[in-house]
């Protein structure tokens, strides 16, 4: 395969931890999905990170666990939406991989988290026009953090999977 890695930015609910396992088991890519390493490592659901120990904290979590990764190969990393936010957070990405965003509509992006519970900035806010505000909010940074775009709206994991390796490759 490949020795660079992949890191899948973008919103929530945009297809990330799916388009990940798809790479994985089509690619044999070694799977990192952030928020499960980091609630692992902590011991304790993300929403209880941010309740007891804030999100700045959560932020440092994150821009360690990039660091870390920059001795990887062939490895596939699922971001957690805030992590393009961060400028050293995309330094550390570039350094040892190509950043993709997977990008998807407000109105899909709903339509694929409106039954979680699971993402403590949507809770109590669960509509598309908070989603819109946030995504329109966090879109700049990830165009500029991205590499390549990848839309997902209404496509299969595996067509985008055939998208972002031929631009990797490219």
């Amino acid at each position: 395969m490949h020795r660079k890695n992949i890191f899948l930015i973008g919103f929530m609910g945009a297809g990330k931890s799916t388009v990940a396992r798809r790479l994985r088991d089509i690619y044999g890519m070694r799977l990192i999905e952030m928020d499960e390493q980091i609630e692992a490592q902590e011991g304790m659901p993300i929403s209880k990170i941010f309740a007891t120990r804030g999100e700045e904290y959560f932020r440092q979590l994150e821009t360690g666990l990039l660091t870390g990764l920059q001795q990887e190969e062939n490895t596939v990393v699922s971001c957690g939406g805030g992590v393009p936010m961060r400028e050293c957070n995309v330094e550390a990405m570039r350094k040892s991989g190509t950043v993709v965003c997977l990008s998807a509509r407000p109105e899909t992006i709903y339509e694929r988290v409106r039954h979680t519970h699971n993402r403590p900035l949507l809770e109590g806010n669960m509509n598309v026009e908070y989603i819109a505000g946030l995504l329109q909010a966090r879109l700049p940074k990830y165009m500029e953090a991205a590499d390549v775009t990848v839309p997902t709206d209404g496509r299969s994991a595996e067509e985008i999977c055939r998208e972002i390796l031929s631009a990797v490759k490219g």
